[in-house]
């Protein structure tokens, strides 16, 4: 039997399997990391001891965020996967495929930030696209891939965590979801929980970046001496990362549940909207795991960069499952396929609209 798609979202797992990781291309032998359920990025070894990892991902523009938020987003969401990596971004490459609807100043806004964040990064503009054409409209106005170069045993990977290794996770569950909702529905939040609280929890949509955190870590030290694997809780949110990291690496873990963070503003944004934080988008949030004599050092220098990050758990064996603990209760972790967070902000859109 075949598996359907979702009705919207990433396709699953198991789509995966059937029907791209069969047909990949010409098969090259200096491709050491290609596509993979759970991993980021793809590494190639271009000789000279260095290797090239590069990520691939939607120009994702929200107009009603102001140009400002919408081209940092875009800018940060693409380097973003690639950091996972543990290398710092150096070049990208970016197609945009404008809506008829947008100005030439719409865009020169939009470019000068993407232009002013791939600077604070560290990202050169190596080649692109740009274009208005009719069938196209946001979020999704184009693709990039963020290219970064570095020493071939300094990158990392979701398949490299071991037994032993401590999990860290930066920031907490449901960053991207208390991010999107607060900036798009801040007089819903202004009414449940006051004025004050709505403005202040429109500051959680620059927590959308794992970049700073995930550089951090790896100045600790890689592999042995350090950072093990990293991925950042996108779709399906820190349940979902988790797990993926399980399926990459094929390893259990034990988490605690009450070790992760869960801001109080989130926390009150989900539990307005009536969504999970634990399995609800999460771009921001990082899950690192690390070689125990390092993980207190990994946790302190996030801490001294002002990034809140808890140790919550083990890498096992993967004959010991992969489970959580609440209130002392084992729960199994499984991937929870769907991310809430899409239906509850389409109904909360469909609901409010002026």
């Amino acid at each position: 039997m075949k598996t359907q798609f979702p009705d919207i979202g990433k396709i699953s797992s198991e789509i995966f399997d059937e029907i791209i990781f069969p047909q990949l291309g010409r098969k090259r032998d200096d491709v050491i990391v290609g596509p993979q359920n759970g991993v980021d990025i793809g590494v190639v070894d271009i000789g000279n001891g260095q290797v090239m990892a590069t990520t691939t991902d939607p120009v994702f523009v929200v107009p009603p965020y102001g140009w400002e938020r919408s081209a940092w987003f875009a800018i940060h969401i693409l380097a973003s996967d690639a950091v996972t990596s543990g290398l710092p971004p150096q070049y990208i490459t970016i197609d945009l495929n404008l809506p008829m609807s947008m100005t030439r100043e719409d865009f020169e806004q939009l470019w000068s930030v993407m232009h002013r964040e791939c600077e604070n990064i560290g990202m050169a503009v190596i080649s692109g696209h740009t274009g208005r054409y009719e069938g196209t409209d946001y979020p999704m106005i184009g693709g990039a891939t963020v290219v970064c170069i570095g020493p071939k045993e300094k990158y990392v990977t979701p398949r490299m965590a071991e037994p032993g290794d401590a999990v860290i996770i930066t920031k907490g569950a449901a960053i991207e979801a208390a991010g999107l909702f607060a900036v798009t529905f801040p007089h819903l939040l202004g009414e449940k929980y006051g004025k004050a609280f709505a403005e202040d929890a429109q500051d959680i949509f620059y927590q959308m970046s794992v970049v700073k955190d995930a550089l951090t870590a790896a100045e600790v030290g890689v592999r042995g001496d350090g950072v093990t694997a990293m991925h950042d809780a996108t779709e399906c949110g820190i349940w979902g990362g988790l797990a993926e990291i399980g399926w990459a690496s094929d390893v259990g873990m034990q988490i605690e549940k009450g070790e992760i963070i869960l801001d109080d503003k989130v926390e009150k944004i989900c539990d307005y909207f009536d969504i999970d934080p634990f399995t609800s988008i999460s771009e921001g949030t990082l899950i690192i795991t690390s070689k125990p004599h390092k993980s207190n050092e990994i946790l302190s220098r996030l801490n001294y960069e002002g990034i809140p990050a808890s140790m919550v758990g083990e890498i096992t064996d993967k004959n010991k499952g992969r489970c959580y603990f609440e209130n002392g209760k084992k729960h199994e972790l499984v991937h929870p396929k769907v991310d809430p967070f899409w239906a509850a902000f389409g109904k909360a859109a469909s609901e409010n609209q002026s």
